[in-house]
């Protein structure tokens, strides 16, 4: 159909049809001549690769979509890296660092999603018909420079200092450190550090703006239909990557101590919970690495070679209901005026909305899980705070990537159409939702705890854990030293189980000389040393985790098996000129719907099952210590099923709303006159 002109509506020239394809000409009629073309301006502009004059032959070799992909790839792994991975393991390190409380910390995480939700709408909105690479070089300059100023508080705030280590012990005798008074404490200055690293986030959260709206566009614009999903996914699996790495990197760099080198008349190991690491280094390497792709992505043309042809070679398959709201948008873009009309004709596209919705809604699961499941694992299983971050990051993070790049390749291989690719997001999101049931038969109850959820040998009250045994020690709650006791039995701390003495042995600290225990238990050795207690928790005797973790593991590669669909079937339901614009505002709605809300309604069930809180002497309340685990099980499941049934509720809608394109309609009396009032 050559005379007919080119078929996709993103290179044809202002025209009254609103279908967003070309169709032949009614008979007897001449073809108008494009003047010029969209494809033919951007022919021009499928420049080489380099800086003005200077391109270099070796720089060609990338001036490809694989070569984009892989700069793309290496942004969003450095942005993962900060965001989600070295801000969430130093966020406790701040806290105690520059004296700051959970609800400031919150402020500070919530930050980015702030930055990006109030740039999305205007950067995916006027650099949708920019220079993306240019964008994504803007994108890095704003990463690198969040991730310096992040880092700027410890050259600042001097050296750390803390004062003298407490005795975990019952001090029957009444030393110094057991006379603790409530007294207001003078306000540090170091507080106001607040205000760097909520600059730091802003400044995270407007380089993080075009990554994932302009970026995940240009790959679309570059690549064949069926393999743009395919190449979204890879870009998507590689973010993942960011977390990962963020999380093994900064809990190394954690084991150095804050300012490297330790004072000599001080005495602390990493035991200690006066120890601080150095959270800050990896800040300041991630500046230095993310200010170096600058020069990579400044170097790409506006287009990539081959882009006009790829382009004129696809089918538009926007949604098309026949209402006003299906327009011609080829002027839409260029002016502020433009924005108001642009954003209504996505909010009417019932299609693009149900969508936005169901992945708002499984966005709202996922980052739950992302910040609490290690705090699950470890409150269920009994594991170590260590331990249950690495055995969480060891699978969300594969899993998700697995899940995406699984159906990148289904998508591209079967090379699906609009409504195609909607009906795989219902069997992906059904099958989440039955993994879901993992929480109902892979859970464990509560060990003994004295005080909590069983006296104290027989004396004493449950909710309180000051009994007969241990009235005379005068023990703190401001700080929470689990022992197991020999009778399998979990105390707050030593000096709850009226411990006296303590022996560091075997890298493990026994205590004995514990009036709540009961009768010592005698230890045979070389020795004849009564041990009683052994610091931390007790084992726990739940053998479901593998159990759990390998449903959960498939619920996660289910789960992120609709991301790069939901993206593609987002990228082809609206016009071909709003798609960045598109991705923007799904990108608000992820946030105001999903990531923001997500981890404090998770946070608010886990508060809501907690059994022991920590209340200091001033009376002021902090974290939970205890938790009832089949509780949190359940408000968790019921969290997460929920959401899952409004996932699957919204797409079936997009599935029946979708109308693809009419292959020859008419143009009405009333959408010509629409028409007619927006171009005027």
């Amino acid at each position: 159909m050559k005379g007919d002109g080119i078929e996709n509506p993103a290179f044809e020239p202002p025209s009254p049809d609103l279908s967003g394809q070309r169709h032949a000409s009614p008979a007897g009629a001449e073809t108008p001549s494009p003047s010029p073309s969209r494809a033919a301006v951007e022919a021009t502009e499928e420049g080489p690769c380099g800086w003005g004059r200077c391109t270099p032959k070796a720089l060609q070799l990338c001036n490809n979509p694989e070569g984009y992909l892989a700069a793309y790839s290496l942004l969003a792994i450095f942005q993962g890296i900060v965001v989600n991975g070295l801000i969430n393991i130093s966020i406790s390190t701040i806290e105690k660092r520059y004296e700051l409380n959970s609800s400031l910390t919150g402020l500070i995480s919530a930050s980015y999603d702030i930055a990006f939700c109030i740039l999305s709408l205007f950067v995916s909105f006027f650099g949708e018909r920019g220079h993306k690479p240019r964008w994504l070089a803007f994108s890095a300059f704003m990463l690198g420079l969040g991730s310096l100023i992040f880092s700027l508080p410890h050259f600042s705030s001097g050296k750390y200092h803390f004062g003298a280590k407490r005795e975990d012990t019952c001090q029957i005798s009444g030393t110094s450190s057991t006379n603790f008074t409530c007294s207001a404490n003078t306000k540090s200055s170091l507080s106001n550090y607040l205000y760097v690293f909520i600059l730091g986030q802003l400044l995270l959260g407007v380089g993080g703006t075009p990554l994932y709206t302009l970026g995940t566009a240009f790959i679309d614009d570059s690549v064949p239909k069926h393999k743009s999903s395919l190449y979204i996914g890879i870009g998507y699996a590689m973010s993942l990557l960011g977390p990962a790495i963020g999380y093994v990197l900064g809990g190394q760099l954690l084991n150095v101590y804050i300012d490297i080198q330790i004072p000599e008349s001080t005495q602390i190991d990493q035991d200690d919970p006066r120890w601080l690491g150095a959270w800050w280094i990896a800040f300041l390497a991630c500046f230095f690495a993310i200010w170096f792709l600058i020069i990579p992505f400044s170097c790409f043309p506006k287009y990539l070679p081959g882009t006009a042809k790829i382009q004129a070679e696809k089918i538009s398959e926007t949604h098309n209901d026949g209402s006003e709201a299906f327009v011609e948008t080829k002027n839409i873009g260029k002016s502020f005026k433009d924005f108001p009309v642009a954003l209504l004709i996505l909010l009417k596209n019932p299609v693009l909305m149900s969508l936005i919705i169901a992945s708002s809604s499984e966005a709202l699961v996922a980052t739950g899980f992302a910040t609490f499941l290690p705090k699950f694992i470890e409150n269920q299983f009994g594991k170590t705070s260590s331990s249950s971050a690495t055995l969480g990051g060891l699978v969300l993070v594969p899993a998700a990537a697995l899940g995406q790049v699984i159906s990148g390749i289904l998508v591209s291989k079967c090379k699906m159409d609009c409504k195609n690719i909607i009906k795989f997001m219902i069997g992906t999101c059904s099958v989440a939702l039955l993994l879901n049931t993992v929480f109902l038969f892979a859970k464990c109850g509560n060990e003994p705890f004295a005080g909590v959820s069983e006296t104290y040998d027989g004396t004493g009250m449950l909710h309180n854990l000051t009994a007969p045994c241990n009235a005379n020690c005068k023990c703190l709650r401001s700080t929470y030293y689990p022992v197991c006791g020999r009778d399998k039995v979990q105390y707050f701390s030593p000096c709850y189980a009226g411990c006296t003495s303590s022996l560091l042995t075997n890298m493990k600290k026994a205590y004995y000389n514990c009036s709540c225990i009961g009768k010592p238990k005698r230890e045979n050795g070389s020795e004849d040393i009564l041990y009683e207690a052994i610091s931390g928790k007790c084992p726990t005797r739940c053998t479901v985790l593998p159990l759990f973790l390998i449903f959960f593991f498939f619920a996660v590669v289910f789960t992120f098996m609709a991301v790069t669909p939901t993206t593609v079937a987002i990228l082809r339901c609206v016009p071909d000129k709003q798609r960045s614009f598109a991705l923007g505002v799904q990108s608000v709605f992820l946030r105001l719907l999903g990531t923001i809300p997500g981890p404090i309604l998770f946070g608010v069930a886990i508060d809501n099952s907690c059994t022991l809180w920590d209340i200091d002497e001033c009376k002021t309340k902090g974290a939970c210590w205890v938790y009832d685990n089949e509780r949190m099980a359940y408000l968790l499941m019921g969290i997460s099923a929920a959401c899952k049934i409004v996932t699957i509720i919204f797409v079936i809608m997009a599935v029946f709303l979708y109308k693809p394109p009419q292959t020859s309609p008419a143009l009405s009396q009333k959408d010509s006159e629409m028409v007619a009032a927006i171009h005027t």
